[in-house]
C-alpha cells in the first residue's frame, strides 16, 4: 500500500466508530463518520431549540455547499442539484415528470427496481449491446441510437449485482453527440468512480460509498432536460410560479439528513476523490485476488476492475442467503446477497456480494476468506 493509500485508510477508520467485526457491505450501507452523525445530532438538536423552519433556514449554507459539492463531483451546477430520499425517489420523480415521448435504452443489466419506475411510469425499454461482461458497447450502441433514437439513454454506472465500471464519459459523449439526452445511475458509482462527466442528469443515494446517512439522495437536471419536465401534480392556478426542480423539492424533508449528507460530501472532498478512487480499485484487486481459487466460489470480475465491489458466484451448490446469515451470526461479517431480482434479464443465479471500503487490511481480507470457507461449508 503507498503513503497516500495508506493515509486515506487511516483516517477513514480513525473518523469512525470501531466496526462490530468485520463491514463488507459499503455497496449497501457505508459506515458514518463521527462528524457526519454529530451534523445529523446537532440540526435536530437545532429544530427542538428554535423549531423546525427556522432551523432549516439556518441549515441553507450546509445545503448547499453540498449542492456544490455534488455539482463539482458530477460536472454540473449547483444550482441543477435537489435533494431526495434517495436513488429509487429521484428517477421516479425524474420520469414521473417526463413530457413527451417515453423509450429509454438502458443495459440489459439494468436495476430491477430501476425497470420497475420505469415501467410504472409508461416508459418502454430497448436494450443496448454489451459485452460478455455486462460492459456497454459504446460503438454499437451509437450506431443502434442513430438508426432509432430513444427518448431518453439511462445507464447505471456500476450495477448493484456486478462491480463492473460502465464507459460512463465515452457513453455520455457519444449521446451528447446524438442529441439523445442521458441519466445516469451513480447510486454505487458517486464518490466510488469518476463520475464528473456532465450528463443531462444524475442521481444518487447518500448512504453508499459517500457514507452519509440513510433516506437521503440528490437529483441533478441540467437546464438541456429541466425545460421538458412537467411535475405530475401540478401547482394550483392560484399558486406561486416556481421553477420545475423547486416544484421537484417540494414537501416534507428530513433536513437533519441532508446536513449530515452534505457533511459526509465535505468529507469526500477534503480526502479527496481521486485518491478515493485509486484506493477503491486497490481494494477490488485486493479482495479479488483473495478469494480466488476459494473452494465452491467463482470472482466475477476480472481482477483488475477498478471498483471495489466483488461478486462471488456459488459453483457448488452454497445458498448465498444461507452463507450471508452464518457470515452475519457466525462470523460477524456483513456481505449482500444479490438475487436475481437485481438484474432480471442478466442474472441467472443469486450471488454474494462484497464490499469493503477504503480502510479494508490484507489480515481482513484473510479473516474474510477463512469466515466464508466456514459458512460455506
Amino acid at each position: 500500500m503507498s503513503g497516500a493509500d495508506l493515509a486515506v485508510a487511516h483516517l477513514w477508520r480513525a473518523a469512525r466508530p470501531k466496526p462490530l467485526g468485520l463491514h463488507f457491505d459499503n455497496a449497501a450501507c457505508s459506515r458514518q463518520s463521527f462528524a457526519v452523525i454529530d451534523a445529523a445530532a446537532q440540526h435536530a438538536r437545532l429544530e427542538a431549540q428554535v423549531g423546525g423552519y427556522v432551523a432549516a433556514e439556518a441549515a441553507e449554507p450546509a445545503l448547499e455547499a453540498g449542492r456544490a459539492a455534488v455539482a463539482a463531483l458530477t460536472g454540473m451546477s449547483a444550482g441543477d442539484v435537489v435533494f431526495t430520499t434517495g436513488s429509487a425517489n429521484a428517477l421516479n420523480l425524474l420520469l414521473s415528470s417526463w413530457d413527451g415521448e417515453k423509450t429509454v435504452a438502458c443495459l440489459p443489466g439494468e436495476y430491477g427496481p430501476n425497470l420497475v419506475i420505469m415501467e410504472a411510469n409508461g416508459f418502454t425499454v430497448r436494450e443496448l449491446p454489451v459485452d460478455d461482461q455486462g460492459r456497454l458497447d459504446v460503438e454499437v450502441a451509437v450506431a443502434v441510437m442513430q438508426d432509432d433514437p430513444p427518448a431518453l439513454a439511462h445507464l447505471t454506472a456500476l450495477g448493484s449485482h456486478r462491480g463492473v465500471a460502465q464507459p460512463l464519459s465515452e457513453f455520455v459523449a457519444a449521446c451528447h453527440t446524438l442529441g439523445v439526452p442521458v441519466a445516469v445511475d451513480a447510486a454505487q458509482a458517486l464518490g466510488h468512480l469518476d463520475c464528473a462527466v456532465s450528463p443531462d442528469v444524475i442521481y444518487a443515494s447518500s448512504r453508499k460509498w459517500l457514507a452519509g446517512p440513510r433516506g437521503v439522495g440528490v437529483l441533478a437536471i441540467s437546464s438541456s432536460v429541466s425545460h421538458r419536465l412537467r411535475p405530475r401534480i401540478p401547482l394550483p392556478e392560484w399558486g406561486t410560479p416556481l421553477p420545475v426542480l423547486k416544484r421537484l423539492d417540494l414537501g416534507e424533508a428530513n433536513i437533519a439528513a441532508r446536513v449530515a449528507f452534505s457533511m459526509a460530501l465535505e468529507e469526500h472532498l477534503v480526502a479527496g476523490p481521486e485518491l478515493v478512487r485509486a484506493r477503491l480499485a486497490e481494494v477490488g484487486r485486493h479482495t479479488r485476488t483473495a478469494l480466488a481459487g476459494l473452494p465452491g466460489w467463482r470472482v466475477v470480475e476480472n481482477v483488475d476492475e477498478p471498483t471495489a465491489i466483488t461478486t462471488l458466484e456459488p459453483t457448488r451448490g452454497a445458498d448465498p442467503n444461507s452463507v450471508r446469515t452464518k457470515l452475519i451470526a457466525e462470523h460477524r461479517v456483513v456481505t449482500t446477497v444479490a438475487g436475481i431480482d437485481r438484474a432480471p434479464f442478466e442474472m441467472k443465479i443469486p450471488v454474494l456480494r462484497v464490499s469493503p471500503h477504503v480502510d479494508v487490511t490484507g489480515e481482513e481480507l484473510e479473516s474474510f476468506a477463512g469466515a466464508l470457507t466456514a459458512a460455506s461449508a
